[in-house]
């Protein structure tokens, strides 16, 4: 099972070059590393990301996240994934771009 991280261009850059990422600004304040689950990537998109241009949709490998992950109530009490430690590019089991087309960003999860 994936779940999803969604990224600017220079956040992406930076995990690129460091090889790990503390987070967002979002995600520093909150104390953990806010991720997606598939049906709640262009929610979190058109929230957090509305209008953005350059931005990139990581796949991390739930199984590769262990303890750190917890499956936590958000909006509405919907189950959101929450990584609690710093992002590894090892987590990515793969990455593409995250296009705007007409106003949304729509994932295409291969």
């Amino acid at each position: 099972m994936m779940v999803y991280k969604i990224l600017r261009a220079d956040e992406w850059a930076a995990l690129q070059a460091e090889g790990r990422l503390a987070g967002s600004p979002d995600d520093l304040r909150d104390g953990f590393v806010h991720l997606s689950a598939a049906d709640q990537i262009e929610e979190t998109a058109a929230r957090h990301f509305g209008g953005e241009e350059g931005l990139m949709l990581l796949a991390l490998e739930v199984g590769r996240l262990g303890d750190a992950l917890r499956w936590e109530p958000s909006r509405g009490g919907a189950l959101f994934p929450h990584l609690y430690r710093a992002l590894q590019l090892t987590d990515v089991a793969w990455s593409v771009p995250l296009p705007l087309e007409g106003g949304r960003h729509r994932p295409a999860l291969p």
